[in-house]
């Protein structure tokens, strides 16, 4: 039996909200805490021996205080992410404006020193530190970058998304230079054969043959009978490249990943039986994933939910618990559910501490525990053997994955910045909105090539017949052209390239897609029946890739 109901958990996590909001007002104060040297002085000087000791324990007491209620609060908010309880919009404040531009320029790795300590007030600044860093914080915006660090989640998603985007646009002016938007400054030439395209790529892109990606990378293709390909790349090349690199790294016949019954990628288990040195490619996958979400590209990876809590869990311990199991192995999550609530008698299940390890068709024992083999589940020790075998399946099997995947994904991306986002939330970062298509949205921000323009005969016939797709069809058609099925967060007018649809001709053929322009070539088609049909055709088999 539940010790809370549902409602009752809803109304401790938004008392939880109101008093950590209290207790950053408190934090950062306007002016500097009473409690000062002289204080302590005076009280000193007529008997008041341990007026010190007493405020630095006050402190102490005020710091471990909201430590405890900021990590209650998280723990509640990952579970409500698992399992709706609060109302929509409970968590977020409106009680601390946000300023964007403000709150980037605070969350840069730059800035280490922010002229503040919590619960005492602003403290003095060097010169400097005054001449590296800028002047202090004020107490509004201490407030800020507090609840952005500790529970972001009061924030809404798109804010907290922006704030990114600027501290990106940021970092690029840094390592790409101030034309980094134009296509200039600094950059890392490569040439890669596409159908080796992750040796070649792991080779030039690895961290000691480049150790600064964050530049801008021009790629030169070689076909399979090693000719250069035709073709200059602007970046779209470059984009093309990268969305073939990740969809071959991610790829389970690669090994480097498995699915989960849903289809959701996680790390393989036993990744080091084919691959000894494994460490340096989940590092070089996560930093090529890094890149892609550097350059704002959107990439078709559905990732489970407990793999990208483990890559978001800020501490060594992961935030995973056994109800993230269910995703990676509903069998087992049932079978250890029964077995928590199991009335008989639970040594006749014949059950001990080790688990069945079995790949590649060999069977092998591991103990959960020393001599496990011989520790049988009781009644008593069946909680203790619940949580060491989720364990086992979610922590131990893939923890040396998952850290170099994210010592890769922040080697270009600081890790501080995706610790604003839940796991669902770096979801959307990655692949987009699961919003439905907007078609009207893609319409107006829709440009024309070869003759074709918004009013000619074809183009109304296009409008008309994408307007009257399902929606798997409508994302069939994205994909097609722009290699994700999923639309930019804040709609089309972020998409870059902008889509296109050029004039291919009056042949009767197939429409063909360029992916790496956002590029949809278009026959005119003599009906609307044709055009249906053909276009119908393309994006359900795929048919009609090519790179130009």
């Amino acid at each position: 039996m539940m010790p809370f109901t549902l409602v009752e958990l809803a109304t401790i996590s938004t008392t939880l909200k109101d008093v950590c909001m209290g207790l950053i007002e408190l934090a950062y104060p306007d002016k500097k805490s009473t409690f000062n040297k002289d204080y302590v002085s005076a009280m000193e000087s007529v008997g008041a021996k341990s007026a010190g000791k007493t405020i630095s324990f006050n402190l102490q007491q005020w710091n471990l205080l909201f430590k405890v209620v900021v990590a209650l609060l998280r723990q509640l908010y990952s579970r409500d992410c698992r399992r709706k309880f609060c109302p929509e919009g409970a968590w977020i404040t409106k009680q601390f404006p946000i300023f964007f531009d403000r709150a980037a320029e605070m969350y840069f790795p730059s800035r280490r020193s922010y002229g503040y300590e919590p619960f005492v007030g602003p403290q003095n600044m060097t010169r400097e530190q005054l001449e590296t860093e800028g002047p202090p914080l004020s107490a509004v915006e201490a407030r800020q970058l507090a609840i952005l660090r500790e529970f972001p989640f009061a924030i809404q998603f798109h804010d907290r998304f922006k704030i990114l985007m600027s501290l990106i646009v940021k970092d690029k002016q840094e390592n790409q230079g101030e034309l980094s938007n134009f296509q200039m400054g600094s950059l890392i030439r490569i040439t890669v054969r596409r159908n080796f395209i992750y040796e070649d790529a792991s080779t030039y892109l690895s961290l000691q043959s480049e150790p600064n990606i964050k530049m801008r990378i021009l790629v030169q293709l070689v076909n399979a009978v090693g000719l250069d390909e035709v073709g200059i790349d602007g970046g779209g090349l470059f984009r093309e490249f990268l969305q073939e690199l990740l969809k071959t790294c991610f790829d389970p016949n690669r090994g480097f990943f498995k699915t989960t019954h849903d289809g959701l990628l996680y790390p393989n288990p036993n990744v080091q039986r084919v691959m000894p040195d494994f460490s340096r490619h989940y590092f070089f996958i996560g930093r090529m994933l890094g890149k892609a979400i550097y350059e704002n590209m959107l990439v078709e990876l559905p990732l489970a939910a407990f793999f990208l809590t483990k890559i978001l869990s800020r501490h060594s311990t992961s935030d995973v618990d056994i109800h993230h199991l269910a995703s990676l192995d509903p069998v087992m999550y049932r079978n250890l559910i029964f077995l928590k609530t199991y009335d008989g008698n639970v040594t006749d299940l014949g059950l001990d501490f080790t688990v069945m390890n079995s790949e590649f068709g060999e069977n092998e024992v591991v103990e959960l525990i020393p001599d496990g083999f011989n520790i049988p589940v009781t009644e008593s020790n069946r909680i203790n053997y619940i949580h060491l075998m989720a364990d086992f399946k979610l922590n131990r099997q893939i923890k040396a994955q998952c850290q170099a995947f994210k010592e890769g994904l922040a080697n270009v991306i600081d890790m501080d910045w995706f610790y604003m986002f839940d796991a669902n939330e770096l979801q959307i970062l990655i692949s987009g909105a699961q919003t439905p298509i907007d078609i009207e949205d893609l319409k107006a921000h829709t440009v024309y090539a070869g003759g074709y323009h918004r009013n000619h005969p074809v183009i109304c016939a296009f409008w008309k017949v994408v307007e009257g797709f399902e929606e798997q069809q409508k994302r069939q058609l994205l994909k097609f052209v722009t290699s994700c099925s999923h639309a930019p967060l804040f709609g089309f007018k972020e998409l870059s390239p902008t889509f296109c649809i050029q004039n291919a001709g009056r042949e009767v053929r197939l429409p063909t897609a360029s992916t790496c322009m956002n590029l949809l070539k278009l026959p005119e088609f003599e009906s609307e029946e044709v055009l249906k049909m053909k276009l119908s055709y393309a994006i359900e088999s795929g048919a009609g890739f090519e790179l130009s």
